[in-house]
């Protein structure tokens, strides 16, 4: 048994979810997998991703303004970064952000 077994931890997997070249810079796609619904952004051919879910009230941030690397909630305007998931006006407060890696092969979301 490894340590990781011996605790009841899990090994991270990756998952592809989407192709290389798939997501236009500044465009968004809205991913369900695994239970959850994540949001993937490409800036500046880069990858973010985090939870689709406003922590306000759950409003779709995939469907959100994105400028300077911050989205923005179509729903009540809460505002998150999309580098950390912290939100604008209490930084402590944040949206569950995951590993993203973009190759060749695709661009792939760790869980």
């Amino acid at each position: 048994m490894t340590e990781n077994e011996s605790v009841g931890l899990s090994s991270p997997q990756e998952f592809k979810v989407a192709e290389a070249g798939e997501i236009a810079d500044g465009g968004t796609k809205i991913i369900n997998m695994v239970g959850r619904t994540i949001a993937l952004f490409r800036i500046k051919n880069e990858y973010f991703a985090i939870a689709n879910a406003c922590l306000h009230r759950g409003g779709p941030l995939g469907e959100g303004e994105v400028r300077d690397y911050e989205v923005t909630c179509p729903w009540h305007g809460w505002k998150y970064n999309l580098l950390d998931g912290s939100f604008s006006m209490i930084p402590t407060l944040r949206v569950k952000t995951f590993k993203v890696k973009a190759t060749i092969e695709g661009v792939f979301v760790e869980l």
